[in-house]
């Protein structure tokens, strides 16, 4: 999870891809514009608290508009999560001759020093925050069950050579090793450690969780 979220790569070109680059950049900026204003409102009075006609009102668009962006206010929060939903998938597809676990295991263990939200090893008060408000509200975390889903299966679809079942398998197995280290490192940080006191036993961890896996799951290699 990006602190803020990201909205992805790629510049409009010039002339006819121009304005179809044009229209997805304001379209990006809008799905921002209205998830950051929700998040504010979330925190300062509690989820359940803040109407969408409350969040539509603040960004100055109409319900119907807000809704054809989110059909679900809890998407206005799990929007932060869009730029990591196949970000498995995508360090799985681009390994080269790397096996996807240990280009999995890399890619977390560069986020841990990167300090990236995503891995939970971040105490940034306004992550913090973030956090609190997912971890904190039943139908957020509920909610969130479907993105973990949709990296499942994004990530099952990478894992080529292998059979669909063993792939699936591997899939929630791995996406469930990295939510319990997050998890971890973020319990510790919102009781009161620090990231970089946390960082040590946070690479300890990542080792094991993902030796368990190469032991347990039998994915060494895409070929």
């Amino acid at each position: 999870m990006s602190e803020t979220a990201a909205t992805g790569g790629g510049n409009g070109g010039g002339g006819a891809d121009g304005a179809g680059g044009l229209r997805e950049r304001k379209k990006r900026r809008t799905y921002e514009r209205l998830s950051e204003t929700a998040i504010a409102l979330f925190l300062e009075k509690g989820f359940e608290k803040v109407s969408v006609a409350e969040i539509a009102a603040a960004a100055e668009v109409s319900k119907p508009t807000l809704f054809r962006y989110f059909p679900a206010k809890e998407d206005l929060v799990l929007h932060r999560f869009a730029d990591h939903e196949d970000e498995a998938a995508r360090v799985v597809a681009g390994a080269g001759g790397q096996s996807p676990l240990d280009a999995l295991h890399r890619h977390f263990a560069d986020g841990l020093a990167r300090r990236d939200p995503v891995t939970g090893l971040n105490d940034d008060p306004r992550v913090l925050a973030f956090h609190g408000l997912l971890y904190g509200t039943p139908s957020l975390v509920a909610r969130a069950y479907a993105y973990q889903g949709r990296s499942e299966a994004a990530l099952a679809a990478a894992l080529v050579g292998v059979p669909v079942i063993t792939a699936r398998l591997a899939a929630g197995q791995i996406v469930a090793v990295q939510r319990v280290l997050a998890e971890e490192n973020w319990r510790r940080i919102a009781a009161g450690e620090d990231a970089d006191g946390v960082y040590p036993d946070a690479v300890v961890a990542a080792e094991l969780g993902f030796g368990q896996l190469e032991g347990g799951i039998g994915i060494r290699s895409t070929n």
